[in-house]
């Protein structure tokens, strides 16, 4: 409701007046300011341009030179910028040379299986610190978070002792076991519950009678899908292209596709048409994952940005 107001002016009645709001910028105005925040100039897609172009180029020098026949694209004082005809030839080399199906087979369980378990058990614990009141939660959480700092290669001899008195010295298992959950994904995940996830959805769900784990499924995790495939993204890359662990966890004849790759680079020569072949068919699954990921990837990553 308007406030009024009360004018009094010598020898004549009061008389009320309601406020009115103030009126509103010229069509002018509000064009020219969406103008300055929607449009950007040449300068701005120039630099964005180059920026893909500096990213995308690696890429592409990967795959001509695992298209060409010889090491002839390197050598030369000009080197060719067109693919050549013989990537599937190289292919077929790098099956032939190194056992690549079961390399890919470990790789795509290893990372496979500690993505889907970092998403849960993350999730859980993120839901836990979030939503949840329990006595030292908050120390806790520093606790977590704390194991961030510790440099991976302090570690490995502890690690390494671990998984050998428990048997699992040379099997995938001493992959996943010690990576089925990460302090940088519980942080996350509590970050993201509780900035999506109102307490007063969790208050009228625990209200109408649903447990913990009832809320988080039916509550809690729709409002994070999108930052837990983030979370997905990065845990099975990170899985994916482990290189230190796993030549260490693991025999050569049963290693993962970055020890497949390190025996294709090794030797008195090394052959550069077909260790980049096999960088090709390695790098294939994770732009596959981006791609069917892709929406909710963008959406988990900009969900930051524009909130607020």
């Amino acid at each position: 409701m308007a406030s009024l107001t009360t004018r009094a002016t010598p020898g004549a009645p009061v008389r009320r007046t309601a406020d009115r709001p103030p009126a509103p910028p010229p069509a002018t105005a509000r064009r020219r300011g969406a103008h300055h925040f929607d449009s950007a100039g040449p300068l701005a897609y120039a630099l964005l341009a180059a920026v893909v172009l500096a990213s995308v180029f690696p890429l592409y020098w990967t795959f001509v030179v695992a298209s060409h026949g010889d090491n002839s694209v390197l050598g030369g004082s000009t080197p060719s910028l067109v693919p050549g005809g013989h990537l599937i030839d190289n292919i077929r080399r790098v099956f032939d040379t190194v056992d690549f199906w079961q390399a890919l087979g470990n790789s795509f369980t290893v990372a496979g299986t500690t993505a889907v378990s970092n998403v849960l058990l993350s999730s859980l614990a993120g839901y836990a610190f979030a939503k949840l009141r329990f006595p030292g939660r908050n120390a806790l959480l520093v606790v977590v978070v704390t194991t961030v700092m510790v440099p991976t290669q302090l570690g490995v001899i502890p690690l390494y002792l671990l998984v050998t008195d428990m048997g699992l010295y040379g099997t995938l298992s001493s992959l996943i076991v010690p990576a089925l959950v990460s302090a940088v994904g519980v942080f996350w995940m509590r970050q993201a519950m509780e900035e999506n996830i109102p307490d007063e959805l969790i208050e009228a769900a625990r209200i109408d009678g649903a447990g913990h784990l009832r809320t988080f499924w039916y509550v809690a995790w729709p409002g994070v899908r999108s930052t837990a495939s983030v979370l997905a993204m990065f845990t099975f890359m990170f899985a994916w292209n482990d290189y230190f662990w796993p030549l260490i966890a693991l025999p050569p004849e049963n290693g993962t596709v970055q020890i497949a790759l390190n025996q294709l680079a090794a030797g008195y020569y090394t052959d550069y048409t077909l260790m980049l072949a096999g960088v090709v068919v390695s790098v294939l699954p994770v732009l596959v994952l981006f791609a069917v990921l892709a929406r909710r990837i963008v959406s988990g990553v900009m969900a930051g940005a524009v909130k607020g």
